[in-house]
């Protein structure tokens, strides 16, 4: 059975101008699940993410998938069998909607009736309505262009999805909404998913483990959500998540009414119910301490 376990393996990457945007990096990612590459810009998580798929290659060291080095595959019979969304979507403009899903599938010499089939399918799993399919990207709002691009990465039903800030480029409102999407197909489909962002409340929304880097992809610590925002590291990491601000820093203050959460600075983050569970919705329980929050504002 293909799990999907991909590794990094004293991993180093320079480029020809000299710039070493990974030096050494050690990793295993488990399959099946979601392991977020989390840090600033500068950090190699994009480097890193493309190794995977051999859109850069290392220059020493290796990247294994189930045991076989990305080396030793075809680019792009690998990157034909490897999900990829990007920021921006990447839809070609002069394709539908429907023709942009099933672009892998007529690559790889899927009939055209089945890969028709395949990519209507694909709309109703990202919760687009399949009288989309003959429109144009131009003729979508951005939320709706990323669905596309999802629907496109998961066309070839891979065990890998690869996805570099998929919903960087979208409005507040739209980006929850299509992270709480992907937390959905993930429950369904359970794929092995390398996640990159640059925003740590997203990595720990979706994150199963966090993979947290400083410069040249070093990495300062790892974890489920619930390890590091209990036991940061050390001050980089307690910076960087903000444990000491805003709504990671929450209190409990009595009112008339009952006990509310409230953050660093003095908002109402919730309430606490009787029986002190988190009850809102899209909360993550493993996240929310049962002793500081309960229902959200």
């Amino acid at each position: 059975m293909v799990e999907a376990m991909i590794e990094f393996r004293d991993v180093v990457k320079t480029f020809p101008d000299g710039t070493t945007a990974v030096d050494g990096f050690n990793l295993t990612i488990p399959p099946r699940r979601t392991t977020v590459l989390v840090g600033s810009s500068g950090s190699g998580k994009t480097t890193l993410l493309r190794m995977i798929n051999r859109m850069v290659d290392p220059t020493s060291g290796a990247v294994e998938i189930d045991g076989t080095s990305v080396m030793e595959r075809d680019p792009v019979s690998l990157r034909r069998s490897i999900g990829y969304v990007m920021q921006n979507s990447g839809l070609m403009p002069h394709f539908t909607v429907l023709d942009n899903v099933t672009t892998v599938l007529r690559l790889n010499g899927t009939p055209r009736g089945t890969a028709r089939a395949r990519g209507l399918e694909l709309l109703d799993t990202v919760g687009l309505d399949r009288a989309l399919a003959g429109r144009y990207p131009s003729q979508l709002s951005g939320g709706q262009q990323q669905r596309v691009g999802v629907a496109r990465g998961l066309a070839a039903d891979p065990n890998i999805l690869l996805m570099d800030e998929p919903f960087g480029a979208v409005d507040p409102i739209v980006r929850a909404e299509l992270q709480q999407e992907l937390l959905r197909l993930q429950r369904d489909l359970g794929k092995t998913v390398v996640f990159v962002t640059h925003d740590v409340d997203e990595a720990l929304l979706l994150g199963d483990r966090i993979v947290i880097l400083d410069a040249g992809a070093r990495i300062v610590q790892q974890g489920t959500p619930q390890e590091i925002l209990e036991h940061p590291e050390d001050g980089f990491v307690s910076a960087f998540i903000g444990a000491d601000r805003g709504k990671r820093s929450l209190r409990l203050r009595q009112t008339p009414h009952g006990t509310v959460v409230v953050d660093a600075d003095g908002r109402v983050q919730g309430t606490l119910d009787d029986e002190r569970t988190p009850v809102s919705a899209g909360a993550r329980p493993d996240l929310d301490a049962p002793e500081t929050i309960g229902r959200r504002a």
